[in-house]
């Protein structure tokens, strides 16, 4: 199995990049990722404020998927995500949506052990891997690690874990994907601006859907229901566009007009905060596999 060193990484996701890996449809590899500082900040006497760190959320990669053309749809099987022992999370004044509470500037060093987080002496919770960043290079542009899109990029969706499917529109040949920034943990809306950052190896293999309609944007797969992952400058706007895609799913699916799939839409499917810290925030439709068993059946585009 191919181990992909993180010492080949990007800033920004573009078609511009060249590939530092290579691997082949279906192949099983594993990717070594730095956490969103680069692994800079190692202990609690570093603040954020006065380490010097040019860039965040380094994404391995680039990566040439063999055989995946423009227009198709990229199909990523998350299989295990092993995190490294400790993780970090800092805080100075402005961070986050309670920014303005924060009086002083401070680092916190947390162990994960035996897939637990060891927050202090007394306090210990259950582990949540994830996956921060992760994306294919945008049909245009350069896109910074630090913002989502519809290429991917920093979704900070805790639906990108272990078991997981994931699927990116193609908008080259190739796809060039690149991920990082691990949590340990992190909840809906990352809401101080941090989860537990990690570095770690996360196993992968990617396929390609054949004669699926095509996606505008990524769409996360668990057991139980689809995520339309939509990223927008607000909240609002974010949910109108993944909205507006399920709706359409629905109307192809079961031929409905307009004000059923609507009504469908509200009855079923859930709206779900990813992240509201990042340059632009992040958001996601969850579709039951009850209502709607396949997303990927002919329709037109998401």
């Amino acid at each position: 199995m191919q181990q992909l060193k993180k010492e080949h990484f990007i800033t920004h996701f573009s078609a511009e990049n060249k590939p530092a890996y290579k691997v082949r449809l279906n192949e099983t590899f594993a990717v070594e990722t730095f956490d969103c500082y680069g692994g800079k900040i190692t202990s609690e006497t570093q603040l954020r404020t006065e380490v010097d760190i040019p860039f965040i959320n380094p994404a391995t990669g680039p990566i040439e998927i063999e055989g995946v053309k423009k227009g198709d749809i990229l199909c990523i099987n998350i299989q295990n995500i092993e995190l490294d022992e400790a993780g970090v999370m800092v805080l100075y004044p402005g961070m986050g949506v309670l920014g303005e509470d924060v009086k002083e500037t401070d680092t916190r060093i947390i162990r994960v052990k035996d897939g637990h987080i060891q927050f202090n002496s007394q306090l210990q919770f259950p582990a949540a891997p994830m996956i921060g960043v992760i994306g294919v290079a945008p049909e245009k542009g350069a896109v910074l690690c630090e913002t989502p899109g519809d290429h991917g990029g920093n979704m900070d969706t805790r639906w990108i874990t272990t078991g997981s499917k994931l699927y990116f529109p193609v908008f080259h040949d190739g796809a060039l994907l690149a991920l990082g920034d691990l949590h340990a943990a992190m909840g809906d809306g990352e809401l101080d601006g941090s989860g537990v950052e990690i570095g770690g190896k996360v196993t992968l293999q990617c396929t390609k859907l054949a004669g699926a309609p095509a996606i505008g944007m990524p769409v996360v797969e668990t057991d139980r229901a689809w995520f339309l992952i939509s990223s927008a400058e607000t909240v609002e706007a974010a949910a109108k566009k993944g909205m507006r895609a399920a709706a359409n799913r629905f109307r192809a699916a079961f031929g409905l007009g307009f004000n059923d799939a609507y009504r469908l839409l509200s009855a079923t499917c859930s709206l779900e905060i990813s992240q509201i810290v990042n340059p632009l925030v992040t958001v996601r439709i969850a579709v039951p596999k009850a209502v709607l068993p396949d997303l990927f059946a002919p329709g037109p585009l998401l």
